[in-house]
């Protein structure tokens, strides 16, 4: 078998960026397309600092695509343009990995859908560091003995969405341990989660009842903190993305595997087992 190929959309941005250099750097990957809407007729070995790759950056995905032919394209770009790219991939047979958050359950139908009348995976990944996936996962584990907990999720200022993708996800497997193992946190008085409009952080109707607290400030990349309390005592489980250099292993390892998996899936975990 040869190398996977793959396309990067948002290929000229920070994380396209990265992801550009992971892929010419993966052994077993071969970039054949690189799209953005700026940078237009760069090569994007150059782009990255990697040297010519023979790839010009071009800002037509579904030209890119009939020609190149990926198995594999990696979306980190803009939410709203995220569904016209999969509905591309999707109707070229190429398996998305996918960065971008903001999607909604609608979203998610639609994509399932997609997946199942094309016979072309999707996977989707709030966070594709593996610290972070780690984080998830000890979580899930204190929730069980420690049910009472809130989170605290810090971004640099330029992300667009809140809560995270990641935080929201924490909330949900922490909600599933919890009544997995029959406790209930104790009930949060009225008024506490966030209810005014545009208000960064939680809304019940969307993190079930953990309470999620957002930060945009320069300075950050990507954090989070999972404070569980109890009578007399506290736990932080806490990570840090210092540079977006953490994501690629995951981004990496999801573009080795996606081609192996059925439907829609969510969450790097599921590829690491």
């Amino acid at each position: 078998m040869g190398d996977i190929k793959v396309a990067v959309t948002g290929a000229a941005g920070r994380m396209g960026r990265e992801v550009v250099r992971a892929v010419i750097e993966a052994e077993g990957l071969e970039l054949v397309a690189a799209i953005d809407r700026g940078c237009i007729g760069t090569d994007a070995g150059e782009l990255v600092g990697c040297g010519n790759a023979g790839v010009a950056v071009e800002s037509n995905l579904d030209e890119a695509l009939s020609r190149t032919k990926p198995d594999v394209m990696v979306d980190f770009t803009l939410p709203e343009g995220l569904m016209g790219n999969l509905r591309t991939a999707l109707g070229h047979g190429t398996a998305p990995v996918v960065g971008t958050t903001g999607l909604n359950p609608a979203d998610f139908a639609e994509l399932e859908q997609l997946s199942a009348s094309t016979s072309t995976p999707v996977f989707i990944a709030p966070n594709f560091a593996i610290g972070a996936v780690l984080m998830m996962r000890f979580a899930a584990a204190a929730a069980k003995y420690m049910p009472d907990v809130e989170i605290i999720e810090l971004h640099h200022d330029k992300k667009l969405d809140s809560p995270s993708g990641t935080a929201l996800l924490t909330a949900q497997r922490i909600g599933e341990a919890r009544r997995a193992a029959g406790v209930s946190p104790t009930p949060v008085p009225a008024g506490r989660i966030e209810k005014a409009v545009g208000a960064l952080g939680a809304r019940a109707e969307n993190t079930g009842d953990v309470p999620v607290h957002s930060v945009r400030l320069q300075g950050f990349v990507a954090h989070q903190e999972v404070i569980f309390g109890g009578p007399g005592q506290a736990l932080t489980i806490r990570h840090d993305s210092i540079d977006r250099k953490s994501f690629m292993p995951g981004v990496v390892l999801a573009a080795r595997k996606v081609r192996g998996l059925t439907g829609l899936v969510i969450g790097l975990e599921k590829v690491m087992d």
